[in-house]
């Protein structure tokens, strides 16, 4: 499918913004990654159960569902740039008042801490996706996957520093506010260099794109697009959560393990987006989200059954039953995005729809997963990901690309 814009930007200005996209994307990862290589410590600190974490995370996916349906306002009105800015303010903020409250041990402090993080999350995410749709369009090709592989690279970043920081007793507080700074600081200066175009403008634009936004809540195909998305957020998600807690718990494993097999899934989902586009190109959205899907389900069945292995068994299987899971975890949320933005007059609207059904996932996932964690263990309930791959299969026919209105 061609890509095109009726908008000219000079390559300059264009490869610039590309490679801005790409470093925003990067930053958000590695922002949330050192969130969760910290969260076995955040369970000690606070004294808390699978379930009364998985309700304090729930702080974080309310404050996202609170930004989520103001971003695609705040994009209208700030343009992506602002409204980037907006979102990496709150979310590194959010992020250093959970490391007071976790130091501190005050519940409400890091639930307050996660609420910011998570709205600062939302609004950045929404803003960076449709900036990533708007270069999309103007290159002409199909990138957005590698924008979210550079998500990845910045969650492997991340990890990949969280485990470093954790063995060698670097402190919570230390971590977490040398995050803020630098994270801060690059996405700032990035969002600067984003196409300087405004999704809505002014007078009467406004309430035209305030209507396209309210309408893409009653557009069957907008909506399936944001199921998919859900599963796939579910998906990625789980292991997020849990996984890092999963190994510790189910293997028998040291903390500094646990986040290096949460880093393997980032790395193997990094992957699955590098290679995405080609994938995409020759069979088509559907044919590679099915097959994404069978990847996710197969792979955390192993990764579970991998636990009651002896010997080496053990640490192939786990190695290989992640590892395909987060290939099978890579594309449905990018290709969600791409699907929702086919139409650029009405691609903030409609991303920012499925972004608010897609961080459902977020609002659900961690306590339910959690008090099922309470019941069935912290490494079983990862076999949750194989369900959820078929109200996911179902729905990625809503991916093909939009027919233009004749």
């Amino acid at each position: 499918m061609t890509l095109a814009s009726s908008v000219q930007a000079p390559s300059t200005a264009l490869l610039t913004a590309r490679n801005a996209v790409a470093t925003s994307f990067a930053v958000n990862g590695a922002v949330f990654a050192s969130l969760v290589s910290r969260l076995p410590d955040v369970r000690q600190r606070l004294d808390l159960s699978n379930g009364e974490l998985g309700m304090l995370l729930l702080a974080m996916s309310v404050g996202s569902l609170v930004g989520l349906p103001l971003s695609g306002t705040l994009v209208g009105r700030l343009a992506a740039s602002g409204a980037v800015r907006l979102g990496a303010v709150c979310d590194t903020l959010g992020l250093g008042v959970v490391a007071l409250g976790v130091v501190s041990g005050e519940v409400w402090l890091a639930a307050s801490g996660l609420a910011l993080h998570g709205f600062g999350t939302g609004v950045w995410d929404v803003a960076m996706n449709v900036e990533a749709a708007d270069v999309e369009r103007r290159l002409g090709r199909t990138i957005m996957p590698r924008f979210h592989a550079g998500w990845s690279l910045g969650s492997i970043s991340g990890a990949a520093v969280g485990i470093v920081v954790v063995g060698l007793g670097v402190p919570l507080l230390a971590h977490l506010w040398g995050v803020l700074v630098a994270a801060l600081a690059t996405a700032w200066v990035t969002a600067g260099r984003f196409l300087t175009v405004r999704h809505a403008g002014g007078g009467a634009s406004d309430q035209h794109a305030a209507e396209r936004r309210s309408t893409g809540w009653r557009e069957p195909r907008t909506l399936a697009i944001g199921v998919m998305v859900l599963c796939f957020a579910l998906v990625e998600g789980t292991a997020n959560d849990w996984l890092t807690l999963g190994l510790i718990d189910g293997y028998d494993v040291p903390h500094w393990l646990g986040v290096a097999g949460f880093a393997l899934f980032v790395a193997a989902m990094t992957t699955g987006r590098l290679l995405g586009p080609r994938l995409l190109d020759r069979a088509g959205r559907p044919a590679v989200l099915w097959g994404s899907a069978l990847l996710a389900g197969v792979g955390a069945v192993v990764t579970v059954l991998g636990a009651r292995l002896d010997g080496a068994g053990v640490a192939v299987a786990a190695a290989l039953g992640i590892a395909l899971w987060g290939l099978g975890a890579a594309l449905g949320f990018p290709v969600g995005m791409s699907a929702a933005a086919d139409d650029g007059a009405r691609a903030a609207g409609r991303v920012a729809v499925v972004s608010t059904i897609g961080y459902g996932a977020f609002l659900a996932g961690p306590p339910l997963l959690g008090h099922l964690g309470d019941r069935i263990g912290t490494l079983e309930v990862l076999l949750a990901v194989t369900v959820l791959m078929v109200p996911a299969s179902v729905t990625v026919l809503a991916t093909r690309p939009a027919r233009s209105p004749a």
